[in-house]
């Protein structure tokens, strides 16, 4: 038996958004379960993030601090930011990312890995990518507003990170997933049997 996720789609007999926002919204599915019953479904409905471990030819990846006021922490992250146009190519999306936080340039890209960040209350689907040979981005550096004003930078080691993560102390889920994926690729094939950047994504197809 392979083990692997697989599409389906239950019967909505109604949906609604009691909330619309700017980036954002909530839905309210009826959705027909196995017995007949109808069972009602609110989530998020989001239009898909990237995100990029960066890892320098030093074994060290750039991270950033970043105050997240829902749980009222500054959460150490890798850059990470949301699929503004439908349809856009992440790639792109994520060196546009990798640009504006951390004014960083990569020669070498792989997906890293794909995850639903939380498939009962939301379907954001977020591709990290794997960014290495890393310099720094000509011209100046993007201009930033609100949180994104107060970042803080810095470049860890991976060993370092991956304690952190197990010990609790890093908790941003794009960090976590990024920093333990990248920790078993090492241990495993190695980075370059990773999938090429621009591989299907069935989550957000572009």
């Amino acid at each position: 038996m392979a083990i692997k996720d697989t599409p389906q789609e239950w019967q909505v007999t109604e949906s609604v958004t009691p909330f619309e926002g700017a980036k954002t919204s909530v839905r309210t599915d009826s959705v027909v379960m196995p017995d007949g019953s109808v069972a009602g479904r609110d989530y998020q409905v989001h239009p898909g993030s990237v995100a990029v471990l960066a890892l320098d030819d030093q074994g060290r990846v750039a991270v950033l601090s970043q105050y997240r006021h829902p749980v009222r922490r500054k959460l150490w992250e890798i850059p990470a930011g949301l699929l503004d146009v439908p349809g856009e190519n992440p790639l792109h999306a994520a060196q546009r990312e990798l640009y504006e936080e951390a004014h960083i340039k990569a020669g070498d890209w792989r997906v890293l890995t794909d995850v639903y960040t939380s498939p009962g209350g939301s379907d954001e689907a977020v591709r990290i990518f794997l960014a290495r040979d890393l310099s720094e981005a000509e011209g100046e550096r993007y201009e930033v507003l609100d949180e994104e004003a107060d970042m803080e930078h810095a470049r860890v080691p991976l060993a370092e990170l991956v304690k952190g993560v197990l010990a609790g102390e890093l908790q941003n889920n794009c960090m976590v997933v990024g920093v333990l994926a990248l920790a078993a690729a090492t241990a495993g094939e190695g980075l370059d049997a990773l999938r090429p950047a621009e591989a299907p994504w069935p989550a957000r197809p572009f």
